[in-house]
């Protein structure tokens, strides 16, 4: 080999290994932080999310699952996110809530009824703008929405079929002023408490009883501190996959399409997988000895006394009366009057 050919082929070499470099370094793996543990809706949505993410970039990006609070509270990972420090997140919307307010309105009591009603309102115009209003407010940007079905309330006490036989009963729920108002609303003062905590303020009966849909009662094996279950449907949990907007806007264009479209096909793959596992895992409850029991006169009470004292009171911070009638109106739902 002369000199000159082995310029050339030294040349060409360090070209090659300075192409795969720039490749490697081109190449993404996301840190996903997951509130909930295996088998939960959330864990769901963010293994669709990973499958998408890899199919759509020909395997050159991929993203890892952080469960059961690993990477820090639901909204210690909002802030986290904020500022750049953390890829992504998957949470309830009540803990998106306090940085975006707007995005209340899915919680408040009663709005959402059926899944139906809340893939209207996610995947529609209400969706779209509570979305850009969290790029603005927070600094993330929900690109997949989970649907977890509605909050249950369990309890280790006693059968509750009205809002008489929650008269004492100490109840967890997170810090949310919306779900700590319809409480209020129903005679008793909640515990506010930290997702992180709520399992063993419930073994250790900090707590008698929590809320939240059943994936997340057997994902989290409350069936082990709880015994009672009843079917109240005031909030369908709604738990979004966000993303720092500052990573997002560090993409390039194409990867930031494959984000969105991969938060799509997980958002989709969240709705089948709660058609699909609900009526199966509410039975594995019941084999695992929870007593589950309906309100009485289909929950007409706690509709009542919840819609009447909570909704007023958070008009202006989800954007006024307005915007509630057009959520209203979204799902087929008759408007309110001041």
């Amino acid at each position: 080999m002369t000199f000159l050919s082995r310029i050339t082929s030294g040349a060409a070499i360090a070209l090659t290994a300075t192409i795969m470099n720039i490749h490697a370094a081109d190449a993404k793996n996301f840190k996903i932080a997951v509130g909930d543990s295996g088998g939960s809706s959330q864990e769901a949505t963010g293994k669709a999310f990973v499958e998408a993410l890899e199919d759509l970039s020909g395997g050159e990006h991929t993203a890892t699952l952080f469960l059961n609070g690993q990477l820090g509270s639901e909204q210690d990972t909002v802030n986290e996110a904020a500022i750049g420090t953390l890829d992504m997140s998957i949470l309830a919307i009540n803990n998106v809530t306090p940085f975006s307010p707007t995005v209340g309105v899915f919680s408040l009591p009663y709005v959402i009824l059926s899944l139906e009603d809340a893939e209207k309102l996610t995947l529609g115009p209400i969706g779209q703008e509570l979305t850009e209003n969290t790029i603005n407010d927070a600094g993330v940007r929900i690109v997949a929405w989970t649907y977890t079905g509605f909050r249950r309330l369990t309890n280790s006490k006693k059968p509750v079929k009205s809002v008489a036989d929650l008269q004492g009963l100490v109840i967890r729920v997170p810090k949310n002023e919306i779900m700590i108002d319809t409480y209020k609303a129903w005679g008793i003062s909640p515990t506010p408490m930290a997702w992180s905590e709520t399992f063993a303020g419930l073994q250790t009966k900090v707590v008698d009883g929590q809320d939240n849909p059943y994936t997340t009662i057997n994902a989290m094996k409350f069936y082990e501190v709880q015994k009672y279950v009843t079917n109240i449907r005031y909030i369908f949990s709604i738990e979004p996959l966000i993303v720092s907007e500052q990573v997002f806007q560090g993409l390039s264009a194409a990867d930031q399409e494959i984000i969105l479209e991969a938060g799509k096909k997980a958002t989709a793959a969240s709705a089948q997988f709660l058609r699909e596992k609900e009526a199966e895992i509410k039975q594995i409850l019941l084999d695992e000895g929870m007593q589950i029991d309906d309100p009485e006169n289909n929950e007409q009470e706690f509709i009542d006394l919840a819609t009447a004292a909570v909704w007023p009171k958070f008009y202006e911070s989800i954007g006024g009366i307005e915007k509630m009638n057009a959520v209203l109106a979204e799902i087929g739902r008759e408007p309110v009057s001041e």
